[in-house]
């Protein structure tokens, strides 16, 4: 159970990576928008739809964070009322159907990054498959972390809690 906690921790690692690069980029985007616009210089059109995407790929990468710190959708008042069997039996049925909802959202995800190969964004010309990626990427994260928390629900090494950031 050990490899779990490892696997769960790298991919916690890699999408908090992701998500810091992705907002660094973000607001380096937004200010480049705010200075050229506050000093009535041209602003570059890129900046709009890159900001967007970025906005997309934040997401992405941060459903997985969400759930494991509780900050997805959480319905904890009913939990807190329930005996702590029944709070763990509800917390395992939701991440049950969390990770059912991930995986019912891959192959959909796929074909429609798939459709995206045929096109490209206006303004940065970029293949909007790139794009399209950031619903794939949502669902098979969703999917993971979900997974890795029934998993560790079932083994004995998470109560299906929320993590809270000074505990990881």
């Amino acid at each position: 159970m050990k490899n779990l906690a490892y696997l769960q921790g790298g991919v916690a690692a890699v999408s908090r990576f992701v998500v810091g690069l992705a907002f660094f980029v973000l607001i380096a985007v937004v200010t480049l928008q705010i200075v050229t616009r506050t000093f009535g210089l041209p602003s570059p059109v890129w900046t709009e739809e890159l900001s967007r995407y970025l906005l997309l790929y934040l997401t992405a990468f941060g459903i997985g964070l969400s759930l494991m710190t509780g900050e997805l959708v959480n319905v904890d008042l009913v939990q807190e009322i329930v005996p702590p069997r029944a709070a763990w039996w509800m917390r395992l049925v939701a991440a049950l159907c969390t990770a059912g909802l991930g995986l019912v959202m891959i192959w959909p995800a796929w074909k429609f990054t798939r459709i995206g190969a045929f096109q490209q964004s206006p303004s940065l010309r970029w293949p909007m498959d790139i794009i399209h990626a950031s619903v794939l990427v949502l669902s098979v994260l969703l999917f993971l972390f979900a997974l890795l928390r029934v998993i560790g629900m079932i083994a004995g090494t998470d109560d299906g809690r929320p993590h809270l950031a000074e505990e990881e």
